[in-house]
């Protein structure tokens, strides 16, 4: 199932995504959230007439770094021998179609396409036959990075955190095995990052066990799996879209900050 969140009129909900063709879209509402038992209501609007948000309002983003080995190599970093994680504010989280703001404090701005994994309930401590248990679903995400930025602040908090630094969507898909899919990026149609999840240096389970024994994951908490090498540079009035198989597109415009 595609379980959107979205504002209509004002008022917003979550809703069951139907159909296959983006242009014949339609959302089935769903009475309550998709973090508890509900219901389908059987009420359907068109994707076109509504404003879709971030699927989730993460409490924490926690993201991990170096989790492929091209990337890692590609700026001219070891691979890790252990995951080791950073974080994203929640309000770094933007939506499909939001706009990426260039931070004032940067001259060199990157993409990083990456799977993220949607926690469906709250969990400590969690073994790895259990980590299935806890995921909701998996919806794409583009840690937007001030590298100069990066490279000159031991922490990466203002780098990585920036406000509109997370963008997240379309929408999360519950029903997928996410251990071989393409992740694909584009700058304005043109490719700029290509690779598949089966890359990973450390398994969904391994990053899911591994944050989950230092601190309790909350439902809608997001987790960033780690990026594919390829990535680079973006500019005010560049369109960049992340596509992974199996989920869709989350597609932005980065603008100046106002």
């Amino acid at each position: 199932m595609r379980i959107a969140r979205f504002s209509i009129d004002g008022n917003v909900a979550f809703g069951a995504i139907e159909g296959e063709k983006q242009d014949e879209l339609v959302l089935d509402i769903i009475k309550g959230i998709p973090f508890a038992d509900f219901e389908l209501s059987g009420t359907k609007v068109p994707v076109g007439k509504v404003r879709l948000l971030p699927p989730v309002l993460p409490n924490k983003v926690v993201a991990f770094g170096r989790n492929y080995a091209e990337h890692a190599r590609e700026l001219g970093n070891e691979v890790p021998q252990a995951p080791f994680a950073f974080f994203k504010p929640s309000t770094s989280v933007i939506g499909p179609g939001d706009d990426i703001q260039y931070p004032s404090f940067s001259q060199e701005v990157h993409h990083e396409a990456e799977l993220a994994v949607v926690i469906g309930r709250m969990c400590r401590e969690v073994p790895r036959e259990r980590v299935k248990d806890v995921i909701l679903g998996y919806t794409c995400a583009n840690d937007i990075t001030a590298r100069d930025v990066q490279k000159r602040e031991k922490q990466w908090a203002r780098a990585k955190g920036f406000d509109t630094s997370c963008p997240l969507g379309p929408w999360v898909e519950t029903e997928l095995d996410p251990s071989d899919l393409t992740i694909q990026l584009t700058v304005n149609g043109q490719q700029r990052q290509l690779g598949r999840t089966s890359e990973m240096i450390h398994s969904i389970e391994d990053l899911v066990v591994n944050i989950s024994k230092a601190m309790t994951l909350l439902p809608g908490d997001v987790i960033l799996t780690g990026t594919p090498a390829g990535v680079g540079p973006l500019n005010v009035g560049d369109e960049v879209a992340v596509t992974i198989e199996g989920i869709g597109t989350l597609t932005n415009k980065v603008v100046k900050r106002g």
